[in-house]
């Protein structure tokens, strides 16, 4: 057996890799996000992500906010349960499903985005004031083609956070 690498194993370079430069983008502006309203509002990553969705469609399924995100189950009950011991989500049973809950922001918690929506899209704007608009809605396109295509070869169950 030989120790040698195949060719293109040998090319390979971590940093060229596609996943890990959006894995390493993603991380990036997530944390500086996270570093600006996590003092004043104590929110983590994923309970911030769970009041987005519930403030884009409210109400909303925890298994909604699971496909919406890619977060993984767990991930989101802990966000939800976070969210709603500090008041911040209301639980109401889903008039069409009695084995399901609805979730939704309670006062507080719509203060609470509200406050933050206009932080998100300062960070968005800073994040990508190096770009021209074409280049923005170039972006926002290859992402969405992007995920399309992944999510077609993800075999996994939908919403599996690979963190």
């Amino acid at each position: 057996m030989s120790d040698a690498l195949p060719a293109e194993a040998a090319a390979f370079r971590l940093e060229d890799f596609l996943p890990y430069r959006l894995s390493v983008a993603a991380n990036r502006v997530s944390r500086a996000f996270a570093r600006r309203y996590a003092e004043e509002f104590g929110l983590t990553i994923p309970e911030w992500r769970v009041l987005a969705v519930v403030g884009d469609g409210q109400p909303v399924s925890a298994a909604e906010i699971v496909l919406r995100t890619a977060m993984d189950k767990a991930k989101v009950s802990r966000a939800v349960a976070g969210l709603l011991d500090r008041d911040l989500l209301r639980r109401a049973v889903n008039p069409l499903d009695q084995r399901r809950h609805m979730l939704a922001h309670s006062r507080r918690g719509r203060q609470v985005y509200e406050a933050i929506v206009p932080r998100a899209l300062a960070l968005q704007a800073e994040v990508t004031q190096e770009l021209s608009d074409a280049e923005r809605r170039l972006l926002a396109l290859l992402l969405e083609r992007l995920t399309r295509q992944a999510a077609l070869l993800d075999d996994d169950e939908p919403g599996l956070d690979p963190e």
